[in-house]
């Protein structure tokens, strides 16, 4: 079953722009759940959103084992000196194997089953063994329970593990697996329609003339979207004519969950998107005061949503990190993800920011002399200049109120890998 839809009213305010804070609450607040679930094997789960609790059905592991090779026995039968009768031979996988009398150790390898009338675990390389193998000798210091994993040790029966909405990583995979459990019930994929627009626009591989541009945002965030639980459908490039946008956008609401468009989200004669949502919908934003991305849009069209992104890359990179990417998390059934941010000293300084708007850098980290990191701004901030992105590793995010940053001044950097982009 899908979850609430988008808030089916208009978003009045009595501002131009709407600021970074107020933007996120805006989206946060009229955003919840449209997908619904489905079961897959486990070995295709990875990055999914979890749509029922995870129990766990047994102990994990099931029994005491050995965690190393070596000798069990039982700690409070041990003889001065030490020493002990070999017993049964006990490896890994073996079972139905024979109980340890008193005064013997059995010889036993990682992970096999504790034998009956044992406790202990002796390291081999820590005992001596006799010239024959009849007995051995166990060191005297040892404590009681050395070397044992007890049953229930990793996870016991019966606790949740993993709740709904926990995206998985590998290692809830093999936490899944551990219990036996075969396939797992997710969230489907949010069916994204993934939109260009411009007549200036082509795709790679097609000869291009002056006046025109290749379509980057398409295949950049194609790629942004890679690491989210989303299913595109590439609706191509519209062509700056208003019919033909209206006959698009109405087609792609049909039958998807969210449009993410990009260029077109302007007011000029030629932009035709947010006239089109007005038309077929609701809008719930438009105008940011950030930099860059002022110019994005979100609304609905019935029950999709819609995210206009800016035309130029830098823009639509930013504005996808910021609003896009946790909007769509929280439609696929995840929690609101918030960047990571990391108070560092700037390696840079400014001393021209415009006040009353937020300002998204490119940057990377660097060691200075002292071995301390500090952070460095990309020197050129066009939106437009792809470059900057390639060479950085982070956004530096600087506040409304800040006009300047000097050399040593604290600065917020938001790693790339806390939008899920490997560095």
């Amino acid at each position: 079953m899908s979850g609430r839809r988008l808030i089916d009213d208009c978003f009045l305010h009595d501002k131009d722009r709407l600021t970074h804070t107020e933007t996120l609450a805006l989206i946060r607040e009229r955003l919840a759940r449209v997908t619904g679930t489905e079961t897959v094997a486990i070995e295709a789960a990875a990055g999914r959103f979890l749509a029922e609790p995870v129990v766990a059905p047994r102990n994990v592991p099931l029994h005491a084992n050995s965690a190393v090779d070596g000798y069990a026995f039982a700690h409070d039968g041990l003889p001065g000196g030490g020493e002990l009768a070999v017993g049964p031979r006990i490896a890994a996988g073996d079972i139905g194997h024979q109980a340890v009398e008193a005064g013997k150790a059995a010889r036993i390898f990682t992970g096999a089953v504790m034998p009956e009338g044992t406790d202990t675990v002796a390291m081999q390389e820590d005992c001596t063994l006799s010239g024959d193998g009849g007995t051995v000798a166990i060191p005297q210091a040892l404590k009681k329970g050395a070397n044992v994993r007890r049953a229930g040790e990793d996870v016991t029966a019966g606790i949740r593990v993993l709740e709904p909405g926990h995206r998985l990583r590998p290692q809830d995979i093999a936490t899944i697996a551990s219990f036996g459990i075969g396939e797992i019930s997710v969230r489907a994929p949010v069916r994204v329609a993934l939109i260009s627009t411009g007549n200036e626009l082509l795709r790679p591989g097609m000869a291009i003339k002056p006046g025109q541009v290749y379509d980057s945002n398409h295949f950049m965030l194609r790629a942004l979207c890679s690491s989210l639980p989303v299913a595109i459908t590439d609706c191509g490039i519209l062509a700056d004519d208003a019919t033909a946008v209206e006959a698009a956008i109405a087609g792609a609401a049909a039958n998807h969950d969210v449009i993410l468009t990009s260029g077109g989200a302007s007011r000029g004669e030629e932009d035709h998107i947010v006239t089109t949502i007005d038309k077929l919908g609701k809008r719930h934003l438009w105008q940011i005061a950030i930099k860059p991305g002022r110019p994005m849009s979100f609304g609905q069209i019935g029950d999709c949503v819609f995210l206009g992104l800016p035309g130029n890359p830098v823009a639509a990179f930013v504005c996808f990190l910021l609003y896009c990417r946790p909007a769509l998390m929280v439609l696929g059934g995840g929690a609101w993800a918030e960047p990571q941010r990391y108070p560092l000293p700037a390696g840079f300084e400014i001393t021209n920011k415009k006040p009353d708007r937020r300002e998204f850098w490119r940057g990377w980290l660097e060691t200075d002399p002292q071995g301390r990191p500090v952070v460095r701004k990309f020197p050129r901030d066009g939106s437009g200049l792809i470059s900057g992105l390639r060479e950085a590793s982070g956004l530096i995010e600087i506040s409304e109120d800040r006009t300047s940053v000097a050399a040593g001044d604290s600065v917020d950097f938001l790693p790339f890998s806390s939008f899920g982009i490997s560095t």
